[in-house]
């Protein structure tokens, strides 16, 4: 990489960081290029030069927060272990990706693509992503002993996906506790998906 290869991807990691801290303190409607352009100490111009707009911004730090997780889930897939092994990790991973701010970011971009078709496109190519992954996931268990009464993996991979969507949300809004135990109910599918699972 030559210095001033360099230097661009150390002020494009400065923005990308600094709009990342913006959405997490304030939510997407909060973000302000101005704002991130003085916290990454560099010109407003270099914002409009790598993004080209506030949307371009907010989409590309999504994007390098999802280009990380699925490079992580997809190595978690190709161990190879058992599906309810797989869940459990994929639960540890919610816990951490609720601490990171990425399920804030993506379900801010989600809401923020309710009425920006533009963005809501883009929201769904990276959520595609995931359901690609995970598909591919279910159908290798399928082939080695998975059972989940008459689902295809497609079927099992629309609700996996709308339970974890589903519990981001509920935490993310406050509903959690004794009577919406989210992160318990998520882990208490482990020892059911172990006896679905025969060898």
């Amino acid at each position: 990489m030559t210095t001033a290869s360099a230097t661009e991807a150390t002020t494009t990691d400065r923005i990308l960081a600094a709009c990342r801290e913006q959405i997490l303190a304030g939510g997407a409607a909060s973000v302000s290029t101005r704002k991130v352009a003085d916290a990454a100490g560099v010109p407003l111009s270099q914002i409009h030069y790598h993004f080209g707009s506030k949307r371009g911004l907010m989409l590309a730090t999504l994007e390098a927060e999802d280009t990380r997780l699925v490079t992580r889930q997809a190595a978690m897939y190709a161990a190879n272990e058992p599906f309810a092994v797989q869940w459990r990790r994929a639960c540890d991973h919610l816990d951490e990706d609720l601490d990171s701010g990425y399920v804030r970011i993506l379900q801010e971009m989600v809401t923020a693509g309710y009425s920006d078709a533009d963005l809501r496109a883009r929201v769904r190519a990276m959520l595609d992503g995931w359901t690609e992954l995970i598909v591919d996931a279910l159908r290798y268990h399928y082939a080695h002993g998975l059972r989940l009464g008459s689902l295809t993996a497609e079927e099992a991979c629309a609700l996996t996906s709308a339970i974890f969507l589903g519990a981001e949300v509920m935490i993310l809004t406050g509903l959690t506790g004794p009577s919406a135990p989210v992160r318990d109910a998520l882990r208490a599918l482990e020892p059911m998906l172990a006896a679905a699972q025969q060898p």
